[in-house]
């Protein structure tokens, strides 16, 4: 089987679509299919920052309903779900316009999209294996955590890296270069942290190149290890982009 993986995307919707299409997959009933029968798969952090939501997560939704789709939770995805559960979550970080997106809805629809995430994310796999030399996560995984039980330290290592406890000047977390250190066979492919182009290291591949920030929408290839990519239609703010060591 071959992937196309999406990066980030952050409600950036009309880059999705238009990533989407240039990867020559089309629409069929509101779902993408490909001629050659390639599959997408996403690094997660659907939502948030951007302006369209919701709409990337129905589409997503379709898919999962479809039983095609290969989706990874990131963090943002995780504060969504502990938000709809009813937990004390602050609506910061851009999960302030998901739930404005969300409230400006009629009260029945409210309630609706709200079962069916909490549905879409309980149904997730922390990190998807889709083939022996390939790993989609949202933001890494060390080698010695592929294929084993779940425990706290992984959860929290898939959805938020590796981090230090550390902050920069401007309040962004400090964190540490994982992928620096991974001698694992499979690929890891993940997103989290804005790069300004694909950071390829060792087997891994950071494909979250800002799009909510004026970057660009990213996809991988796989097996091939072609780049693709779409401009953002965000306003640039390059103090987001994170710079490798």
């Amino acid at each position: 089987m071959k992937y196309d993986v999406i990066g980030d995307i952050h409600g950036c919707f009309n880059e999705l679509i238009e990533l989407i299409e240039q990867l020559g997959y089309h629409f069929e009933n509101g779902l993408p299919v490909h001629p050659e029968g390639r599959h997408l798969a996403f690094v997660g952090d659907a939502m948030d920052r951007g302006p369209e939501s919701l709409a990337v997560l129905q589409l997503l939704f379709a898919m999962q309903d479809a039983g095609i789709l290969y989706y990874s939770p990131g963090n943002h995805c995780n504060k969504l779900y502990r938000f709809f559960k009813g937990n004390p979550v602050e609506l910061l970080h851009g999960l302030e316009m998901t739930v404005a997106e969300w409230r400006g809805l009629e009260k029945q629809q409210q309630k609706k999209f709200k079962d069916r995430y909490l549905q879409f994310y309980e149904a997730l796999p922390l990190y998807h294996q889709l083939r022996d030399e390939l790993i989609v996560v949202h933001a890494g995984l060390r080698e010695d955590m592929i294929g084993q039980a779940l425990n706290r330290q992984m959860i929290t290592f898939a959805l938020y890296g590796e981090i230090t406890g550390r902050y920069h000047s401007d309040g962004r977390p400090v964190r540490g270069n994982w992928a620096k250190r991974y001698k694992g066979e499979p690929w890891i492919v993940y997103g989290h942290t804005p790069v300004r182009k694909p950071h390829f290291q060792n087997n891994t591949v950071n494909i979250d190149t800002g799009c909510v920030f004026g970057g660009t929408l990213t996809a991988l290839r796989f097996p091939e290890m072609e780049i693709c990519q779409v401009p953002s239609k965000q306003a640039y703010q390059p103090e987001r982009f994170h710079h490798y060591n």
